[in-house]
């Protein structure tokens, strides 16, 4: 019809010339999983085979950031008309490409697909798979490429797992790292692994299956100084556990959630943990501890986990701050769509481990390093680490690296994310 010119990275070209019905890729970071996905959907749509062409990344924006200027650079000697208010492109043959987001299932229903990719798997929810994308390719006997990094030992796990070692014919697993794009320079590999933890270098970079397990946090990387360093600028998470009556609190409830504020200063150097301000209160007197350490440290900003809690301590916060005229802004901080423990370890583990995370001196140590040595043990409570993570959020840097590529931003050096 039309000369492309399809050029495939080794690893590329063994997965293209596979015959498997269903392919399930794990990849690490700037292997070149999306350029693999973008000429599979080209050469897919333009095939005799009648049907449509469907993309789904987590939610449409990274759908149309991740692919849209991808199709359009490599099919533009196919494409007869491309959309975006849509995000759909038809080429010289009819068919239509079109790039969905797996937050919206209610857009993939109804159709007859030929061709699905599905990137970041982990990231979406395994019914929009299961329910809606996987029934949509069974009149045309359509093919499907999954291709993702793993992100802990979820759906995605499970997926590869059974593509790797089922008897299923029609499923087949595979494994690279980022050394197999022979595109990226090797020392820019090994420069990130400098700076991240070892726990996110081997799930980000070599597409490791990482399960969490214990001694996530080792002693010998905890570092105290007393000294506030003169770098920097605080920061305040607030982690809310329920509101107790502390006239009721009984050998019963001891174990209860306790709420933790963390007072963090932030700099080039890292985190300086000042404190971390955590008991079982009232509500009232919740709020009360916010404004006083808000108050003693006068943070640049000031972030309360989203939700019932937020909503129940603000009216009493409110009231403190018009009767002592001390006003401040409260972001809400989010799990991002992360579990717990992704976020805490990816937060914490890398700054623990380069030293760019140090605490001061104080009684609230003993609670801190119990929970953090203890994690992620469902018997042990993780408060106060779970606060001092949120801090991720409230002060974050980026650092960008420039591939042959395309470009890559790391927000947070030490997560790889």
């Amino acid at each position: 019809m039309t000369d492309l010119a399809v050029e495939l990275l080794p690893w590329q070209q063994e997965v293209w010339e596979d015959t498997t019905r269903f392919k399930v890729v794990a990849a690490g970071r700037r292997t070149g999983k999306s350029r693999l996905a973008a000429w599979k959907l080209i050469i897919s749509a333009l095939s005799d085979k009648k049907g449509q062409v469907f993309y789904v990344a987590p939610t449409q924006g990274q759908a149309r950031d991740i692919m849209w200027q991808l199709l359009l650079e490599l099919g533009h000697n196919v494409i007869a008309s491309a959309h975006v208010n849509n995000l759909q492109i038809k080429l010289v043959n009819g068919c239509t490409i079109s790039l969905k987001g797996a937050d919206r299932p209610e857009t993939m229903r109804g159709v007859s697909l030929k061709f699905l990719c599905m990137d970041e798997y982990a990231d979406m929810k395994p019914e929009v798979w299961e329910q809606i994308l996987r029934p949509a390719l069974a009149d045309q006997k359509g093919e499907a490429l999954f291709i993702g990094t793993p992100m802990g030992r979820n759906h995605f796990y499970d997926l590869y797992q059974y593509a790797s070692v089922s008897e299923d014919a029609t499923f087949k697993g595979y494994h690279f790292t980022s050394y197999d794009n022979l595109l990226l320079d090797p020392e820019e590999i090994e420069a990130a692994k400098g700076s991240m933890s070892a726990f996110s270098f081997r799930q980000e970079f070599m597409a490791s299956f990482e399960a969490h397990g214990s001694e996530l946090f080792k002693e010998e990387d905890i570092r105290f100084c007393e000294e506030e360093p003169a770098d920097g600028a605080y920061y305040i998470a607030v982690d809310l556990a329920g509101f107790a009556d502390v006239q009721k609190v009984t050998t019963k409830t001891k174990r209860l959630d306790q709420t933790a504020i963390a007072v963090v200063k932030a700099g080039v150097e890292g985190w300086w943990v000042a404190n971390i301000v955590h008991g079982r209160w009232g509500v009232e007197e919740t709020a009360r501890r916010i404004f006083e350490a808000v108050r003693d440290y006068q943070p640049v900003a000031v972030g309360i986990e989203k939700g019932a809690l937020k909503n129940a301590v603000a009216p009493y916060l409110n009231d403190i701050m018009k009767k002592n005229q001390r006003f401040f802004r409260i972001e809400e901080l989010t799990h991002g769509n992360k579990k717990k423990t992704d976020r805490i370890v990816w937060a914490l583990q890398g700054r623990l481990e380069h030293g760019n995370l140090v605490l001061n001196k104080g009684k609230w140590n003993a609670q801190f390093l119990d929970e953090l040595f203890q994690f992620p043990n469902q018997l042990v409570h993780d408060d106060l680490i779970d606060a001092l993570a949120y801090i991720d959020q409230l002060a974050k840097v980026s650092y960008a690296f420039d591939y042959e590529e395309e470009d890559y931003e790391f927000l947070d050096k030490y997560a790889g994310y």
